[in-house]
């Protein structure tokens, strides 16, 4: 599905702020894979789904989806198969534009635009199906300028956008840690819904690790911009907090003190 080989990027290079965010990545992820990854801060986590999404450019690797490289696409090329949904609200819709449109826009995505009605009557029909999973009113509110919805309403707006049209992968980049507890928890059940009911192949950075373990059906651990676990299907359900923290710092060369401390 996803084959990601020898990925390298740094940023600044031959300056005095030259970083190497991503140091020979290997990764293959299967399709129907939900991955959650999870690494310190600088450890490539963010930077690994820019290249995924053609944010960013790569310097040397590859990276191929169902047996296309898609290394040199540009990243309006690559929406046709990748959705993202990001960690800030804001990032994700148009506030000027309703929320009628906003999903008009995404109801498009990959194919050619023409000339034709903004929103028709039968895309509103399913606009409005499609909201009222969400269990928030929006359904009624299509008219509605996206700028007057709340951070929890766009970011759950923004999930049903990213998966209107089913992606080949998904990406989700901690988009929960912007929001209150209570519209996290309700974005992240709206999320695991969406990816199990469509089959989604999903890669979801956290910074939680008990959310990492608990969802999903692998979890890779990213340090210094590589990959320094890999686990899956019993030997992910059988990891714990404290394992995930242990592995941490081993690679760090320090000693494990406390399992209420969390990957900053």
């Amino acid at each position: 599905m996803i084959d990601i080989a020898d990925l390298v990027k740094t940023f600044h290079r031959g300056s005095v702020n030259e970083v190497l965010a991503l140091a020979g990545i290997n990764l293959q992820v299967k399709k129907g894979d939900f991955i959650t990854v999870i690494g310190s801060n600088g450890a490539g986590k963010s930077t690994l789904l820019n290249c995924l999404a053609g944010s960013y450019s790569i310097d040397s690797g590859h990276i191929r989806i169902d047996e296309q490289d898609l290394s040199r696409w540009p990243e309006h090329r690559r929406a046709a198969l990748i959705s993202r949904v990001f960690q800030d609200p804001l990032l994700g819709t148009c506030a000027p534009l309703s929320i009628e449109q906003n999903l008009a826009l995404a109801n498009r995505r990959g194919k050619r635009h023409g000339l034709g009605m903004g929103v028709r009557r039968a895309d509103r029909e399913l606009f409005r199906q499609q909201l009222q999973q969400l269990g928030l009113g929006l359904e009624d509110r299509l008219r509605d300028p996206v700028g007057l919805l709340s951070g929890g309403q766009r970011q759950a707006l923004t999930l049903l956008m990213a998966t209107l049209i089913r992606p080949q992968v998904l990406l989700l980049d901690e988009h929960t840690a912007a929001l209150d507890p209570k519209t996290a928890q309700q974005v992240l059940t709206l999320t695991v819904k969406l990816i199990a009911e469509q089959q989604l192949t999903a890669l979801m950075v956290t910074h939680n690790m008990r959310q990492a373990l608990q969802l999903g059906n692998r979890l890779i651990m990213l340090h210094g911009g590589r990959v320094i676990l890999d686990v899956a299907g019993e030997e992910k359900t059988v990891l714990t907090v404290d394992d995930l923290l242990q592995k941490f710092y081993s690679v760090r060369g320090e000693e494990f003190v406390s399992d209420r401390m969390m990957l900053v």
